[in-house]
């Protein structure tokens, strides 16, 4: 049974070092087959509390203890002597303990053969401090010993710095109260005496009537004890400012107080002063006060914001220079008081109309959904009109939000949308401008032409916005030229490349606008095989055919040079454009290209070199498209027509502004031979026009 109560204060001590000055157990010293456990060899204590020194020991299994002995003397000293004795287990033995311990030392288990040497020194002083042996006595072999151990311990004891431990509740008019003043330490052995003193303003003493107290003492142990003493009175407001003194007076002189304020509360009811109603720029002041004691803690809040102020003067002011609209709303004013909140609320109004705000996409692509929104904040409220400009599309709203959705958008939901705020006297509008994009997408009439030696393709993509278009088939050759067109939404592309051997059936067009990208297989209508048959079959007249080309060449170089220098010096004369592409055909010759003015943005690219005069040889002669053009090949007057194009530098303008979709021009003109009998061979403008005759 005493070996739990001193477990259980050992734990105690343990855990509050600073009441006792006890540690935890230390390593196990020895002198052959005697040996001692001592806690740390320094304890610290303070004088009215307690100490306890942990001990244990272990001897040769021939010697059987009988009692344990406590010296406290000079650490100069090897061994202590009988006058340093402080305790003795033995109450018959004439070696008596020192006057100034007597009564203040006891072990904490009484039965030695349980090898438990610890003490416990209530009531200390600060003489007690010094060092501390243990000797053990009993029988070796059956005759009296005795054996002191050399290991230590050493106490150091201070003056008491604890103070005693005040609860003061909180103290409300009219409710009794009670306060507690704990002394401090668990063992200080006799009971200390508790007083409590109060003490008004100027420091005189009061005296409160009806008040009680309690002493009380709680046994935790056999040898640890808590002392208590309550005071129980009825506050009134009398009481406040005024402050509790509990002081606590241990055995031997030494005594500590502690000194807290008391104070108690009332309150009345809460009032709220000020104009709760202002415009826009002016200033709100509004005054949250309350007559109370102690004084209430004040807070100023707006539902659904942060805007507060707080205060512990009883009163609090919510002060907004040049009021905005978010201003507007409840206020409240939230009082604290004795753990409890009160609140009044107050309606802020302010008259203001502020800028429309637009919220939404205003890119959208093509298929998806315009979804925007008009919020307007005002008091009182807006009305609210959408509109889009040079249409009738509105939706109306008088809450101060109006949404315009418009689902499945195409093109011509692209523009700009108007909000109009109408507020009272005024009339405010905002705007967004509205783009719809979409995917590029190749078109068709996209195809290609392979014609001799040369092969001509032309895509067409529509796109927003305005795709951009490759053909993968330039990687692998050196001479081509590409015409690209725009107009609208819509690029066209035509490249001319010169082959040889082309053993694809398709060429690749690619078409990309950012929004994505579309590759498309170009099937190549090739006209090389019916050329073929008919040349196997008319070998015989190809001398005849290469002098009658020779002879035409001639004529038609005669006239296209004649015409040529004539539109030169008129172009030249004219000088409106820095460069213009001209193109002249000799009589009966073919148009690849129809020659319309090249819109917006224009190219012609070309990496066979900068010369001035490019030249395209197309031969047309062994085209099969009807039976009138058979009967036209068959005879001698096959030719080969010529296309000039030529790029003539222009004088540029000192006025010219560069207008768009006027960079470059594409001329047509013709050279007018003799009209003959035989049926005309038709002139092509596109692929498409060539294919559909083939």
């Amino acid at each position: 049974m005493f070996v739990l109560i001193w477990l259980t204060l050992f734990v105690s001590v343990k855990g509050s070092i600073a009441d006792t000055g006890a540690s935890a157990w230390g390593q196990q010293l020895c002198v052959g087959r005697y040996c001692v456990t001592l806690s740390e060899r320094e304890l610290t204590a303070e004088a009215g509390l307690c100490v306890v020194i942990p001990c244990s020991f272990t001897t040769a299994d021939e010697f059987t203890p009988k009692h344990t002995i406590w010296y406290k003397c000079e650490a100069s000293q090897k061994f202590c002597t009988d006058a340093d004795i402080i305790f003795h287990s033995n109450k018959n033995t004439d070696k008596k303990a020192q006057a100034g311990f007597e009564g203040r030392v006891s072990r904490l288990e009484p039965d030695v053969s349980q090898k438990n040497c610890s003490i416990i020194i209530n009531d200390l002083k600060e003489s007690d401090s010094g060092s501390y042996q243990l000797r053990v006595t009993g029988e070796l072999n059956g005759q009296q010993d005795a054996f002191s151990f050399i290991p230590r311990v050493n106490v150091s004891v201070k003056g008491l710095s604890q103070k005693p431990t005040v609860m003061i509740p909180t103290l409300t008019e009219g409710q009794q109260a009670t306060l507690t003043c704990t002394a401090p330490g668990l063992c200080s052995g006799s009971v200390p005496e508790i007083t409590w003193t109060w003490r008004g303003a100027g420091g005189t003493e009061s005296y409160i009537t009806g008040n009680s107290t309690d002493f009380k003492t709680e046994n935790l142990t056999d040898v640890t004890q808590r002392h208590i003493s309550t005071l129980t009175f009825n506050p009134s407001a009398e009481h406040h400012d005024t402050s509790v003194t509990c002081n606590i007076s241990f055995t031997g002189g030494e005594s500590t107080e502690k000194t807290l304020a008391v104070n108690v509360n009332h309150k009345k009811e809460i009032t709220i002063s000020g104009v709760t109603t202002v415009k826009e720029g002016d200033v709100l002041n509004l005054t949250c006060s309350v007559e109370s004691f102690p004084p209430s803690m004040i807070v100023w809040s707006k539902l659904g914001s942060d805007t507060n102020l707080h205060s512990y003067s009883g009163s609090a002011r919510l002060v907004i220079e040049n009021v905005k609209p978010e201003h507007s709303g409840q206020h409240i004013c939230a009082v604290t008081y004795m753990n409890n909140t009160l609140k009044k609320d107050v309606n802020i109004t302010v008259i203001y109309n502020r800028t429309a705000q637009i919220i939404g996409n205003t890119t959208v692509k093509k298929g998806d959904v315009l979804n925007l929104t008009c919020n307007v904040d005002s008091f009182p409220p807006s009305l609210i009109v959408w509109s889009k400009l040079s249409s009738n599309t509105k939706l109306q709203n008088d809450t101060g939000s109006a949404t315009l959705v418009v689902h499945n958008v195409t093109s011509e939901h692209s523009g700009q949308y108007i909000c109009t705020v109408k507020h009272l006297d005024t009339t405010l509008k905002s705007s967004a401008d509205v783009t719809v994009t979409w995917h590029t997408k190749i078109q068709n009439g996209s195809g290609c032409v392979l014609q001799s030696e040369g092969l001509t393709c032309v895509c067409i993509s529509e796109g927003f916005p305005l795709p951009t278009i490759k053909w993968p088939l330039l990687n692998q050759h050196t001479e081509y030229s590409v015409i690209t067109t725009v107009l609208n939404h819509t690029v066209n592309s035509t490249v001319s490349v010169t082959v040889k051997n082309h053993g694809n059936s398709t060429v690749q067009c690619v078409s990309n606008n950012g929004n994505g990208e579309e590759r498309e297989n170009l099937l190549i209508n090739n006209n090389l095989s019916k050329k073929d048959e008919e040349s196997s079959g008319l070998r015989w007249r190809f001398l005849e055919i290469i002098i009658a080309f020779l002879i035409g060449a001639v004529l038609s170089s005669g006239v296209c040079f004649l015409a040529k220098k004539c539109y030169r010096t008129e172009m030249t004369s004219s000088g409106h454009l820095n460069d213009t592409f001209v193109m002249l055909t000799c009589p009966d010759d073919p148009l690849i290209y129809d020659g319309q003015a090249l819109q917006n943005n224009q190219t012609l690219n070309s990496n066979r070199g900068t010369n001035e005069v490019k030249y395209a040889s197309i031969d047309f002669s062994l085209l099969k498209t009807h039976s009138s053009r058979k009967a036209a090949r068959t005879r001698e007057s096959t030719k080969t027509e010529y296309a000039e194009i030529k790029k003539v530098i222009k004088k540029e303008q000192e006025d010219d502004d560069g207008e768009e979709g006027k960079m470059l021009e594409g001329e047509m003109k013709h050279c007018e031979p003799e009209k003959k009998e035989e049926e005309d061979e038709p002139v092509y403008s596109t692929v498409n026009d060539i294919i559909d005759d083939i």
